[in-house]
């Protein structure tokens, strides 16, 4: 999942405290580049893509972001955003006086084309220092729906245990790998029992099901560098097409050429 990123972009507007500009967004196309820094925000923010796949990591989770799946970063959470190939980036910075009733977490949600309608509409605003009441009105729908959103389940917990983060660093470096539960026991010093204990204390999710994620999120990734199924079934080590396509309809509940279509 490693890329070698050339420019690194820094956007200050999360930084903002000012509850006469509530909102303020950004939308540039972004090609090879990361966030210039770990970094945290007081403001909340959305962040969309309407072209290509981001790669969003906070301290406890990573998610691969498609076209049809937005975001949500609450105020002051640490985060890094990844921007591989081309990707035309759409976001949303919220102050701290409007998220008494919005989510206090951080999670991937299944966008709608009435929220990317909203984004692209206060994105048009342009960042005024005031808001018409017509657009504050406007404003005020994208505040509701974000109160009424469901995180997706297309997410890839992480952990600060050591022990744990030397084996999924090691799984994201060879994610197509095959080799056993035992291997990375060894890797990271304990048993393999141990291991299962310990990723399902610090990730809440079994060794196997952790890994099948982590292809899962690749696969996605693959899917929109527009890359062909049979090639990403092969590159993420399965045997055959129709076990990859199986196990992405289980999981995400379409197919693979489906969920690009959608």
């Amino acid at each position: 999942m490693n890329n070698d990123y050339k420019t690194n972009i820094r956007v200050d507007y999360g930084f903002e405290k000012n509850e006469l500009r509530p909102v303020t967004t950004y939308s540039e196309t972004i090609r090879n580049a990361k966030c210039a820094d770990y970094h945290s925000h007081p403001r909340a923010q959305i962040i969309s893509c309407d072209r290509g796949i981001m790669e969003v990591v906070t301290g406890k989770n990573i998610w691969i972001v498609n076209p049809s799946q937005c975001v949500w970063l609450a105020g002051n959470e640490w985060h890094q955003v990844y921007f591989p190939r081309n990707v035309k980036v759409v976001s949303a910075f919220i102050d701290e006086s409007k998220l008494c009733n919005l989510p206090k977490d951080s999670f991937a949600f299944d966008t709608t084309v009435f929220i990317k309608s909203l984004l692209a509409k206060i994105t048009s605003f342009s960042n005024p220092e005031r808001l018409t009441s017509q657009q504050a009105r406007i404003f005020e729908v994208l505040l509701d729906e974000i109160s009424c959103l469901t995180p997706s389940p297309t997410f890839l917990p992480t952990s600060h245990d050591e022990r744990v983060k030397r084996v999924t660093d090691a799984l994201m470096e060879d994610v197509s790998g095959t080799k056993t539960i035992e291997y990375y026991a060894e890797l990271s010093c304990m048993s393999s029992r141990t291991l299962l204990r310990l990723f399902t204390k610090e990730l809440g999710m079994g060794f196997g099901e952790w890994k099948m994620r982590l292809k899962l999120l690749e696969a996605i990734k693959l899917l929109g560098e527009r890359r062909a199924v049979k090639d990403i079934a092969f590159d993420l080590g399965y045997e055959n097409v129709s076990s990859f396509i199986a196990t992405f309809k289980k999981h995400l509940g379409t197919t693979p050429t489906k969920y690009v279509m959608e």
